[in-house]
């Protein structure tokens, strides 16, 4: 009997699928095909997932200045397959030395909207380059001069100009010509590229050459310090070399949460989107929501977008300069007290929330992710905040500096680019990190491990959650990349919605619960997600069909 049973069980695990240890093959999956192209070819040289990071963000330095560069920051989620360590490279702008908390208001008191977000006034310390450095030597294999080699190589043979680029030129352009270097830069003979003309950009391949010969200390000290310290205090900024030698790469736990038997790894403060999926998820747990209508389903998300976002708000910023309180925000507990206020048939009005009375209401950032041959995995959203961030350029550098200063709280209450307001948790300090939105993560778990993340904003947090959604519904990237979007911020008080997002039928269902639905005419976001099912061997890949300029290859 007992020899019967043994035999039985024996069969029973053999038709378990096992599950590998390896892909044996690499995905990427970036917002432009140079991108996604540059990674494969530095795993093709002998580089794991963490060097083609680095190929990835420096390529998209080049072709993509609307929306990343070294004069800009990241956040790097990792996780190294050969003991399963996962940390958030933190290389999120910084303050400089001489910055104040009000240095953005005028007499009578109100916001200077163009100081904060216009002109070299408007940007912090970047800290792509350092973190690249750091990345490169902590946990790649090749040296970072070879991983930089195709960025360089774009960036002084040039890339075709391509939709996107041109358009983001059109609607920037008078901003653009404020900035003599900038226009030099991006607006050849005084014009507009056109479809396929080479953007070469010679000045930015010797800075990258610089940073290749001699790493970070190639970009925040010596020679390439001085003419960005000398160029922004010229036209009216407040940097030092001081303030470029003292800037340090910080390596952050992530927040970790689990989901209907899925674990989640995502971005800890500075970031506040970690804890805003977070608690989302936390508020949405007892739900069995893929049972429910859509329109059901689509309020409880809603509802639960609503009161994160109010958290936000409230209690976020950078943990070296606030105390956060993570652990609370993320407690299950916590989350059973907001949601006992969430009704079936009945939106909440914000106003209604607990916290601060009488508040006023009030995209442009990359992703890339990764997973190699060897199983690492790369999750990275890097920005120069909106387009081309702050539109200055310090002649002779190549590249935009980032406006990052607008995601601090100007003035209590008071809204920012994206419509997002702060407070005390977030207020300017010198050396502080701006509070982010940037929400790259990991999913993993019942044999699959997926990386997911996309510009857009107060709206990455949200798609992030959709995606995540998705992902635990049974679906691949090639689906999460392409759902149609909603999203809340608790103030304004309204859903915005992309066209396919909801019916008619669905609208007035929801409106008639009380909420606000605005139907947006563009689309918004450029999701990149990679996914490898361990049980079935199957690696996939997906670039948002939004942008048209993105590329997911696996090979």
């Amino acid at each position: 009997m007992k020899a019967r049973f043994w035999l039985v069980a024996v069969v029973a695990i053999l038709a378990q699928p096992l599950q590998a240890d390896q892909p044996g093959r690499a995905a990427i999956a970036s917002a432009h095909y140079l991108a996604t192209e540059a990674g494969h070819e530095i795993l093709a040289k002998g580089g794991n997932a963490f060097d083609a990071a680095v190929a990835v963000s420096s390529v998209l330095a080049v072709v993509e200045q609307t929306s990343s560069g070294i004069g800009g920051g990241a956040f790097w989620m990792l996780r190294r397959a050969a003991d399963g360590f996962e940390v958030m490279i933190d290389g999120r702008e910084m303050a400089p030395a001489a910055a104040d908390r009000d240095m953005y208001l005028n007499e009578d008191g109100s916001v200077n909207r163009d100081l904060a977000l216009n002109g070299p006034l408007a940007a912090g310390i970047p800290g792509e380059v350092a973190g690249l450095d750091h990345l490169a030597a902590n946990y790649g294999k090749l040296p970072l001069s070879e991983s930089l080699k195709p960025a360089i190589r774009i960036a002084r043979e040039g890339f075709p100009a391509y939709k996107k680029f041109i358009s983001m030129l059109q609607y920037k352009e008078a901003d653009m010509r404020r900035w003599p270097a900038a226009a030099k830069a991006f607006l050849p003979d005084g014009k507009i590229p056109e479809l396929g003309d080479l953007v070469k950009q010679p000045d930015l391949a010797a800075v990258l050459e610089k940073v290749a010969a001699e790493g970070r200390d190639g970009f925040y000290t010596g020679e390439i310090a001085r003419r960005l310290v000398d160029g922004v205090q010229a036209a009216g900024g407040i940097w030092s070399m001081e303030d470029l030698a003292g800037y340090t790469v910080k390596e952050r736990e992530p927040v970790r949460t689990t989901y209907r038997g899925y674990e989640l790894v995502t971005a800890p403060p500075p970031s506040s989107g970690g804890i805003a999926i977070a608690e989302m998820l936390n508020i949405l747990a007892p739900y069995h929501i893929a049972e429910l209508s859509k329109v059901q389903r689509s309020h409880l998300v809603i509802e639960a977008m609503r009161r994160a976002f109010r958290d936000r708000a409230l209690y976020l910023g950078d943990p070296d300069f606030y105390p956060v309180p993570q652990a609370r925000l993320t407690d299950v507990n916590y989350a059973a007290g907001l949601r006992a206020g969430i009704m079936f048939d009945k939106a909440t009005p914000s106003n209604m929330l607990p916290g601060r009375e009488n508040l006023p209401e009030g995209t442009h950032t990359t992703h890339f992710s990764i997973i190699d041959a060897e199983g690492n995995m790369v999750s990275a959203t890097l920005t120069v905040n909106t387009i081309f961030g702050s539109k200055f350029m310090v002649p002779g550098t190549g590249f935009v500096l980032n406006n990052e200063m607008d995601d601090f709280s100007a003035k209590p209450g008071a809204p920012n680019a994206y419509g997002l307001i702060g407070f005390t948790a977030n207020e300017i300090q010198p050396f502080k990190r701006p509070l982010s939105s940037m929400t790259p993560t990991l999913m993993l778990g019942q044999g699959k491990m997926a990386a997911i993340g996309t510009p857009g904003g107060s709206r990455i947090i949200t798609m992030v959650l959709l995606g995540i959604l998705d992902f635990v519904a049974g679906n691949g990237p090639e689906s999460w990349v392409s759902l149609p979007r909603y999203h809340h911020q608790y103030l304004p008080d309204k859903v915005y919605a992309e066209k396919a997002a909801f019916s008619a039928a669905d609208i007035a269902a929801l409106e008639a619960m009380g909420h606000t639905i605005e139907v947006r005419k563009e689309p918004w976001g450029n999701m990149q997600g990679v996914m490898w099912d361990r049980k079935t061997g199957e690696l996939t890949a997906a670039s948002d069909p939004r942008s048209g300029a993105g590329r997911a290859i696996v090979k």
